[in-house]
């Protein structure tokens, strides 16, 4: 009895040669279908990376980390000179302030609030009075960061902490202080700042480079999220960049061969690249832009080839020690 109920459960779990034909025609249909939307939204992103204009951003109100010095401060000058009202926020309360002053002398709008990014209830508790005094951020820029550079085994372990809990941790805290009011409003647009050193590994910079890496991840998790949670209907945007050098002082000593190709960049191109991007609506950007096709291209190739790739252009941080 045993024998013949196994042998009937066995039948059941066959599957017909009808089924499996069908299964298959199915997937190759699927298959054709996915070629086709494929390349169709290819050649819609394309077409329109190059036909979009940037939007206006004269009402939006604009939350920037980092304000004090270098890219910060650009991009708070920059986007005020186009009319949109700019929250500066810095740990360092003199620098910040005087980057507000500079933009009400020159007619913008401008708030100001000293916040160490990496207490979060520090961020949580601004971010609450922000949107009291201020109103609903509609644009938010991640860009406060710091830049140790010498080997991984001089590193000391609250250096290490602290480039993690600036460059990475503190974006968990303001995504929670302010993607709830963006998502109930279905608006918004967040934008971080990773680093080249955050899709190519550099020497000196173990530390940086894993909390830059950490950045492009979570900015792309986090707009998967939005995707699938709102099912296709959420218009919060991101946007994640990768500079290149940047001469804002984080970069104490810079090895560069070909100075006119890779070159150290100053912090106002940089802030004028990222504002175009966000008005754009581009989701990933390297500036230079054509760094990030180079690496990709590289990168199919055996990590060998490039590396030898690399070494002739031989450019990079050396150590600050």
């Amino acid at each position: 009895m045993e024998h013949s109920s196994s042998s009937s459960n066995r039948n059941n779990d066959q599957v017909s040669p009808v089924a499996s034909l069908y299964n298959g025609i199915i997937i190759v249909i699927d298959l054709i279908f996915l070629f086709i939307k494929f390349w169709f939204r290819t050649f819609v992103e394309l077409y329109e990376s190059f036909t979009t204009k940037e939007r206006d951003v004269s009402n939006d109100i604009i939350l920037i980390t980092g304000t004090g010095h270098g890219i910060g401060k650009e991009l708070a000058l920059q986007y005020s000179a186009l009319g949109a009202t700019i929250v500066c926020w810095d740990i360092n309360e003199q620098l910040n302030l005087e980057t507000v002053k500079l933009i009400k002398s020159k007619g913008g709008k401008a708030h100001g609030y000293t916040v160490d990014v990496t207490n979060r209830e520090k961020v949580l508790e601004t971010g609450n009075k922000v949107l009291t005094e201020v109103g609903d951020i509609t644009i938010l820029i991640n860009n406060a960061g710091i830049m140790p550079q010498h080997e991984m085994l001089k590193h000391t372990e609250g250096e290490i902490r602290k480039v993690f809990e600036i460059n990475t941790i503190a974006h968990c805290w303001m995504f929670q202080a302010f993607l709830p009011k963006m998502i109930e409003n279905n608006k918004g647009h967040i934008v971080a700042l990773s680093s080249i050193a955050g899709i190519v590994g550099f020497k000196n910079l173990v530390p940086y480079c894993g909390s830059k890496f950490a950045v492009r991840g979570m900015m792309e998790a986090l707009a998967e999220e939005m995707r699938l949670y709102s099912n296709g209907t959420s218009k919060i945007q991101f946007t994640t960049v990768y500079p290149y050098m940047v001469d804002t002082g984080l970069c104490k000593r810079v090895k560069i061969r070909f100075e006119n190709f890779l070159r150290l960049l100053k912090p106002a191109e940089v802030a004028a690249g990222i504002i175009s991007a966000q008005r754009r609506g581009i989701s990933e950007l390297t500036v230079p832009r054509y760094m990030f096709f180079l690496n990709s291209f590289l990168r199919n190739f055996p990590a060998a080839s490039s590396l030898l790739v690399r070494d002739f252009f031989d450019s990079g941080i050396e150590s600050d020690m």
